[in-house]
């Protein structure tokens, strides 16, 4: 198995297919003068495939399809269509901003993509265009009654609520996804992004999302059998659905950590706050066999770091974007 030096196992893995987006969220991208990588430097499908079945006889059977915004990757429902038929892998999901979701969620769908997180971080058509910069919530709640419609269970919203933007938001996209059946979960913000103005002050922590969404109605915890999931979930004490808090800043899930991330480029990331990538692009193009590819990666995860020491002294912010890591 795919083991770290903290003896986690790795068995998750997100695959960035593209690190450009048509939105720019104010906690991802500046709203301007973004430089995208060239098409030559991006993973081929056959690239990221072959990948994928090397860390599939490591352990991986997890995958999450993420960008940029996925969507924008040229026959992105070739590919799923490619993965879901790898035998070791058990499970793809894909993190979308669902944007392109209307056109897209039956192809998807039909290629064997089964489950959506789709972010969305609030209902206000002024105030998502202040968020993301562009005035896009019509297309986005269309492409999620699309994905509805075509049957992906489950649909996870994902919200990244902060106190100086959008704290009001909490209640009416709970209301919602109780609604809709969809599973809300709230991330808390974290820095990584878009500058240096991050602050601890404006972050709403689990305990108090926890505190307002009780206001809706009592939440109950639904215990995890194995633990390793980033998100504590709740249940609705009425039955109407369930949400989960991923307290990656105050309650971080580091210790139980199961992922890795290959960004567009082909860069293995041990950590979401990684400052160390190592290039596997460079041997998935220069001849490398599998063994010494799956050697490297190995080799790799053994180092994964710790923690990511958000609030330590020594934590020190990527160099990249969200959109160019992978989200």
């Amino acid at each position: 198995m795919l083991t770290d030096s903290q003896g986690r196992e790795i068995v998750n893995l997100r695959v960035s297919v593209t690190d450009r987006c048509n939105l720019r969220c104010s906690y991802c991208l500046p709203e301007e003068h973004v430089e995208w990588l060239p098409r030559r430097e991006i993973l081929t499908f056959e690239e990221i495939e072959r990948f994928v079945r090397i860390v599939g006889t490591l352990g991986v059977r997890k995958l999450r399809i993420t960008g940029g915004e996925p969507l924008l990757r040229k026959d992105l429902p070739v590919l799923v269509e490619r993965l879901v038929k790898i035998p070791a892998i058990e499970d793809v999901g894909m993190t979308t901003n669902g944007v392109g979701l209307e056109k897209l969620a039956g192809p998807l769908r039909k290629a064997g993509l089964r489950r959506l997180n789709v972010s969305l971080d609030t209902l206000d058509r002024e105030l998502f265009r202040r968020l993301a910069r562009r005035d896009a919530l019509a297309t986005v709640l269309a492409g999620l009654a699309t994905a509805a419609r075509e049957g992906f269970r489950p649909i996870k919203i994902n919200a990244v609520i902060t106190r100086d933007k959008n704290l009001e938001e909490m209640i009416p996209l709970a209301r919602m996804a109780r609604e809709k059946g969809f599973i809300l979960r709230f991330i808390e913000y974290m820095p990584i992004g878009r500058g240096d103005d991050w602050s601890d002050r404006v972050v709403v922590s689990n305990a108090e999302a926890l505190r307002i969404l009780g206001k809706i109605a009592p939440l109950e915890p639904i215990p995890e059998p194995d633990g390793t999931g980033p998100a504590k979930r709740y249940r609705w004490a009425d039955g109407k659905g369930e949400i989960g808090l991923i307290g990656s800043v105050t309650e971080p899930f580091c210790d139980h950590c199961n992922r890795v991330r290959i960004t567009a480029e082909g860069k293995l990331r041990t950590c979401l706050f990684s400052v160390k990538e190592h290039d596997v692009r460079r041997l998935l193009r220069g001849g490398a066999p599998d063994a010494k590819i799956a050697e490297f990666v190995v080799n790799a995860v053994a180092r994964k770091e710790p923690g990511h020491k958000i609030g330590k002294d020594d934590f020190q912010k990527p160099s990249r974007t969200m959109s160019s890591i992978g989200g």
